[in-house]
């Protein structure tokens, strides 16, 4: 099913979010200004209770039980919902996308995420390049996998797509893999046979042939990658706003009503703040940012900016909630890269960093993958925890797909979370080449699970994973990456996964008391599901 596809119907009642379903301002008295009814609400409180329907006053439920109760609450400007049967859910919470990011070319994009037919994509590249017209760059920048599609798992080749696309440049990009290019692509960025590889790109990462032309393939990791998508076409500003609200309409369709966002971009975030003033922000935004020095020389600044920091400023609609997701940049695990080796000199540098942040008192979200970074960075912060205890910071580790046991109690003691995003949602069959068997526990769901820590699944979409919640869902319960290989051997059952994406990731953006389960006082985020 494709990302325009109506995988979910999302009914976001909190006030502002689509006006539709927002109570009217001439409401009186105190019945319900909305009433869902005759529904399966999976209301996923502490005893998971199912309920039949809900009744909400504002922006918050007030009641949740059988349709009967309920129904007795209504009052002359109540309008009722009838479910007809379908189940809700609560909003589902993304605790890591690179949403706003995305705007600035979803609009331009050739977005595969949820199509698990190479055929269906082949269709769409040419109903693209048509759109778009001859000489048009036909693109996307990650989000998908060339597993994914059942149908026929092989990569793209030059000349397969020339015949596709004659007329356009073309590039794919496979997560932070590799990228798919056709000769007007090559000829784009002036990539030829006997020529030097253009400065920008990473020596080695252009591939060619034994007479030295180029494949069309570029192989790498994020480094590998990057100059590519800083080359694609970009939004002028009068398509931004465009952009973005199609960027949010597809992750409300997907079922996702609050993301904890990894760099809020200042320019997309501009536009959320005058929809929420307006009234029409369809998402609530989490930001997670911070001051991450590269070189060392610029952790003396960055130290004495984490104190100026100041985060819970703004709203349940948008605000800034915690540090990240780099402490120290180049201590930061390259997607597909297979190990790690922190120095002592970087390690302290980390250290000098977190340390500011546990004293200024600052949640942390910091991303480490492999086992070796993930011990390192342990071994700081119970250093660190020593002078500033870090309990109740809620300092999480995110991504974490090689993490074990023995970390997981490390992190128990120090009251740490752990932000799970299982990059083998479609990564699963290149972590495999990686990794070998080791990938078939990357990440470990069930030792995660029974190990009694915080944690919560998010997607760290829209390039290296795709933004589906679904489809993580369905992962994280059957082990098989999106297109049906099975990739990893430890799974959750339903409940948990769901719990993980709902109720434990509303501690994740600090909004435990308002969102994550419905229940009376909450905000009233649901979702309606096209299927149970």
């Amino acid at each position: 099913m494709t990302r325009r596809g109506a995988i979910v119907a999302v009914l976001c009642v909190a006030a502002g979010i689509f006006q539709v379903f927002r109570a009217p301002a001439s409401a009186q008295g105190t019945a319900p200004d909305l009433l869902f009814t005759n529904g399966k609400v999976v209301t996923v409180d502490e005893r998971f209770t199912i309920a039949q329907a809900v009744a909400v006053k504002g922006d918050r439920i007030v009641a949740v039980g059988s349709t009967q109760e309920i129904a007795k609450l209504s009052g002359p400007g109540t309008r009722t919902i009838d479910l007809r049967g379908r189940t809700a859910i609560p909003g589902l919470i993304d605790n890591h996308l690179h949403l706003l990011r995305a705007g600035n070319t979803w609009e331009l994009e050739l977005r595969w995420d949820g199509v698990y037919s190479r055929k269906q994509a082949i269709e769409m590249l040419r109903e693209r390049a048509k759109k778009v017209g001859a000489g048009g760059w036909v693109f996307n920048i990650g989000g998908w996998a060339t597993a994914q599609f059942a149908d026929d798992r092989k990569p793209f080749t030059r000349e397969e797509l020339d015949a596709i696309a004659p007329d356009n440049p073309v590039g794919l990009q496979e997560s932070y893999y590799q990228i798919f290019l056709n000769s007007r692509g090559l000829k784009e960025f002036g990539i030829e046979a006997g020529k030097p590889d253009p400065p920008d790109f990473i020596p080695g990462s252009i591939q060619r042939d034994a007479s030295s032309k180029p494949t069309g393939i570029i192989r790498g990791d994020i480094a590998a990658t990057r100059p590519f998508a800083a080359r694609m076409p970009k939004l002028p500003p009068d398509r931004l706003e465009a952009s973005t609200l199609q960027l949010v309409q597809d992750v409300n369709r997907a079922g996702l009503t609050s993301v904890g966002v990894a760099g809020c971009d200042a320019g997309v975030l501009e536009i959320m703040q005058r929809w929420k003033a307006q009234g029409r922000l369809p998402v609530r935004v989490f930001c997670i940012g911070g001051a991450a020095p590269g070189p060392p020389d610029q952790v003396e600044r960055s130290t004495s900016q984490i104190a100026k920091m100041k985060l819970f400023q703004g709203d349940s609609y948008i605000d800034d909630v915690v540090f990240g997701e780099s402490v120290y940049t180049p201590l930061h695990d390259r997607m597909f890269a297979t190990d790690s080796d922190p120095t002592p000199d970087q390690l302290a540098q980390w250290r000098r960093m977190a340390m500011e942040i546990a004293k200024a008192r600052l949640p942390l979200h910091v991303h480490a993958e492999l086992r070796d970074t993930i011990d390192a960075f342990l071994d700081q912060i119970e250093a660190v925890n020593k002078e500033y205890p870090v309990r109740n910071l809620r300092w999480a580790l995110a991504h974490v797909n090689q993490i074990d046991a023995s970390q997981l109690e490390r992190m128990k003691k120090l009251g740490m979370y752990a932000a799970v995003h299982p990059w083998a949602v479609i990564n699963g069959a290149i972590m495999h080449e990686g990794f070998g068997h080791g990938a078939d526990d990357m990440p470990p769901l069930a030792t995660i699970q029974q190990s009694g820590i915080t944690w919560g699944l998010g997607s760290d979409g829209t390039a290296a994973n795709q933004f589906l919640p679904m489809t993580a869902l369905a992962f994280a319960v059957t082990g098989k990456m999106a297109g049906g290989l099975k990739v990893i051997n430890q799974t959750i059952d339903r409940e948990d996964a769901l719990i993980a994406y709902t109720r434990k990731n509303a501690y994740f953006v600090f909004r435990e008391n308002d969102l994550g389960s419905i229940q009376s006082g909450k905000l009233a985020d649901l979702v309606v599901l096209d299927r149970d």
